[in-house]
């Protein structure tokens, strides 16, 4: 097969398993399970033969044609879209496998391996999309799956509020991300990603309102401030789902597009987008802490790592200058677009691995999900303890592991860029540390604190493979040579743009990571003992009270404005269509014409004497119109 007939058989594959599982195995969820991860199998197949491969292509056909406007569905298959394929077949698969053996009990799997399925058609479209109008159709079949996914449990009531919130979010920021793709059309005359690009190198002039309405997009998918707070909810959906669609995917989604548009990029843009990436990492690492959901806390955290891509991405190019034969060479790299693709790869490896860790933590304790309720399962849950532990310290950034190259990447671009987002994301950093080992400490160490976790024991093959996969790519993912032996040449070039620290300044970013991780682990594990309370709760209540305060106030903004604002304004709207439209305009014509209506009827009496002067008063008209003495 051609590079070009594997992408298309990648892309419909899952859209196959997902139509066969609707329309013939909604009651067989075994057998729908199979076909779903037979699909993931050769999703992961066909991404790692595309991405090991040499061959990078660009094709369409025209889909639709109005006028001057034609649609066209294509296939942009470039270094950017290898890395990211290769993240969602590998992640994909290992959540599908997972979900075999965490979902199979449910009586409802053959809908939520469709759904799984949908999704990863959806999650693989946009990937390949080769114009923002395709990008634009999957993107929004991602919105709508993430919904059936996060809907799994319909019949509990936080699971069908969380999945409207999650619809109704992203519809605000798509809205945005609609917009800017029609101000792109109108301004370039094509959406096509090779085009526009050609026509910004050819000095096309740009303003900052096309990329801000693009990042609307992002905003939503990538849960920034303000259209985050569908995200923590979202984690009512079932765990595997968390790991496909909330740390690896779906959420990263709004990362790739930023870094498949950032040609479109101008300063002041990149200007806001940093800042708001910023404010989203550091106000998702305080709400973070305060959490008592294992899920939750993942949740958070992922916002917070978020914020950090999207940061990276708004701190831009990177001027490099270094001596070579006497000279003094200057180069200018595309260091965001690097450094966040990196971060996203290896957040997507440790983060799926923490998320199916705490799906195997769940399913052990009986769909316990209080981490003050576990404590003692380091010895009930080896592979997990271990694997999971791999987790926490390539988050935290502990030297030599995936998550420490890719965070001192971003921290090296804001410490030569912007050194008050250096500050902040270094304090962020702190933040992370702490709460994440305050998780791993509560869950792992000390006695079980309840009957569940009492019984809890170790998953079966399904359960635990997964994790060991995720746990060897949470170490060798942050290693160059794994790009450039491992998955070869193009890959690598993605990675090449990522910033490396030189001299005193890899003095400066080594040192600040080492410091910020002992700060906030150091704190974590004096503060806290596996126990049942919250220690911070009862040894600063103010403090905590503070933060859960933080970690609501968006909510109840939201509440306020809807309920204060959005319904009276609703209410204003209805009392005036009630009144003038449907009152005046149409009761009052319908009046109008029931009234002509029935003096038209009057003079329809059955009285010939009155049907004779009716005809004399028309011909006397008709005369008096004819010689011009009635005019109109």
């Amino acid at each position: 097969m051609t590079p070009v007939q594997i992408a298309i058989a990648v892309l419909i594959l899952p859209l196959v398993s997902a139509a066969v599982i609707a329309l013939f195995l909604r009651r067989a969820g075994g057998l729908a399970s199979v076909v779903s991860v037979l699909a993931a199998v050769g999703i992961a197949a066909g991404a790692l033969t595309l991405t090991l491969g040499a061959d990078r292509f660009v094709t369409s056909m025209e889909w639709l044609k109005l006028g001057d406007f034609s649609l066209s569905l294509g296939i942009k298959f470039d270094d950017l879209a290898a890395l990211m394929l290769a993240i969602v077949g590998v992640v994909g698969l290992c959540v599908h496998v997972f979900s075999l053996g965490y979902m199979h009990d449910d009586g409802a799997r053959a809908r939520y391996f469709g759904g799984l399925s949908i999704f990863m058609f959806s999650m693989l479209g946009i990937v390949f999309a080769d114009n923002l109008f395709m990008m634009f159709i999957y993107w929004e079949l991602v919105g709508f799956s993430s919904w059936l996914l996060i809907n799994h449990y319909m019949d509990r009531p936080s699971a069908a509020a969380a999945s409207k919130k999650a619809f109704i979010v992203n519809r605000v920021g798509d809205f945005g991300f609609l917009l800017g793709i029609v101000w792109c059309y109108t301004r370039f005359g094509t959406t096509n990603l090779d085009a526009m690009a050609k026509l910004v190198e050819g000095g096309s002039t740009l303003t900052a309102a096309i990329p801000l309405l693009l990042f609307c997009g992002a905003m939503g998918k990538s849960a920034q401030i303000p259209l985050h707070v569908w995200l923590p909810d979202a984690m009512e959906g079932p765990t595997p789902v968390s790991a496909l669609i909330h740390a690896a995917t779906m959420v990263a989604a709004g990362i790739y597009m930023l870094c498949r548009i950032h040609f479109l990029m101008v300063p002041d843009a990149l200007n806001v987008i940093m800042w708001v990436g910023t404010a989203t990492a550091l106000y998702a690492a305080l709400c973070a802490i305060t959490q008592s959901d294992i899920k939750k806390v993942l949740a958070y955290s992922t916002l917070s790592q978020l914020g950090y891509m999207v940061a990276a991405f708004g701190l831009g190019s990177l001027k490099i200058t270094h001596e070579m034969g006497g000279m003094t060479h200057t180069m200018v790299i595309t260091a965001g677009v690097g450094a966040a693709m990196f971060h996203l790869t290896t957040h997507a490896f440790f983060k799926a691995l923490l998320f199916l860790g705490s799906g195997s933590v769940i399913h052990a304790c009986h769909h316990e999900q209080d981490i003050f309720r576990m404590g003692g399962l380091g010895k009930k849950l080896p592979l997990t303890f271990a694997t999971f532990t791999l987790g926490v310290a390539a988050i935290i950034g502990v030297p030599f592991l995936a998550g420490f190259f890719s965070k001192d990447a971003i921290l090296y671009l804001a410490f030569a860029n912007n050194r008050a987002v250096f500050v902040i994301l270094a304090f962020t950093a702190v933040l992370t540390s702490f709460y994440m080992v305050r998780l791993w400490k509560l869950v792992f160490l000390g006695e079980t604190r309840s009957e569940n976790a009492s019984h809890a024991h170790e998953g079966g093959l399904a359960l635990t493979a997964p994790l060991a996969l995720l746990a060897v790519l949470s170490v060798i993912g942050g290693y160059g040579w794994f790009y450039s032996a491992v998955l070869r040449g193009g890959v690598a070039k993605v990675i090449e743009l990522v910033p490396e620290a030189h001299g005193s300044d890899h003095t400066v970013i080594l040192v600040t990571s080492l410091v910020v991780l002992l700060l906030g682990a150091g704190a974590a594990f004096t503060l806290y003992r596996p126990a049942s309370t919250d220690a911070l709760a009862e040894k600063s209540p103010g403090l905590f009270g503070l933060l859960g305060a933080l970690k609501v106030s968006f909510d109840r903004f939201y509440d306020y404005y809807v309920a204060k604002i959005q319904q009276r304004f609703a209410m204003v709207l209805n009392f005036i269509e009630q009144i003038f439209l449907a009152g005046v305009i149409i009761r009052g014509m319908a009046g109008v014409v029931g009234l002509v209506g029935l003096g038209m009827r009057a003079l329809h009496v059955g009285n010939l004497n009155a049907y004779v002067y009716w005809f004399l008063l028309g011909v006397v008209a008709l005369w008096a119109f004819a010689t011009g003495t009635l005019t109109f």
